[in-house]
């Protein structure tokens, strides 16, 4: 598969429209950390996370993920920073379903990653995700994430508790694997 181009820029309030749009989607929700409630997130306090953002006031690096013709079609953030350790955890979402399973969330983690290690000179960059998301885990591996183990009852998804995996990439990794390319 060819891997599209795609841009990380920085969030706009204009972005909370469509964010607000793909948080309706049930599907798009499923596997990211939402209040159990629909719509998880009001118009308002969308465009509220939105500008905390912007303003870096909430300890999200995050950029909109944008494609070669333009399209916003996702987010991709690093939080949990760890300044005196040099790591961070990743969190990405497609939510315009359009461009599912196209390439465009690898070509955004490729960008986030490059990012993380060159810009913020991070060492690593982990990620958890819901052990029953098999087709995350597969994209993650593909990218060169490893398994650090079992977060046990990590996450509280529609009443029930469910495991999430640690995985993580390092800068030495994801810099030689960026370099045989």
């Amino acid at each position: 598969m060819m891997i599209p181009t795609v841009n990380l820029r920085e969030l706009q309030l204009k972005d909370a429209e469509d964010r607000y749009t793909w948080c309706l989607d049930k599907e798009v929700t499923k596997h990211l950390n939402m209040p159990e409630k629909y719509p998880p997130f009001t118009k308002e306090e969308t465009a509220s996370w939105i500008q905390m953002c912007i303003d870096k006031t909430n300890g999200y690096e995050q950029k909109a993920i944008v494609t070669e013709e333009g399209v916003h079609i996702g987010w991709v953030d690093l939080k949990n920073m760890d300044t005196l350790n040099h790591h961070a955890e990743l969190g990405i979402a497609i939510g315009d379903k359009r461009y599912w399973g196209k390439g465009y969330g690898i070509a955004a983690m490729n960008e986030m990653l490059s990012f993380g290690f060159r810009e913020l000179n991070l060492n690593k960059i982990w990620l958890r995700v819901e052990v029953d998301n098999e087709k995350a885990i597969k994209f993650y591996k593909r990218i060169g994430y490893v398994e650090e183990g079992i977060l046990r009852q990590d996450r509280l998804r529609e009443g029930m508790y469910v495991d999430r995996l640690r995985m993580s990439i390092l800068k030495s990794e994801f810099l030689h694997s960026a370099g045989s390319k």
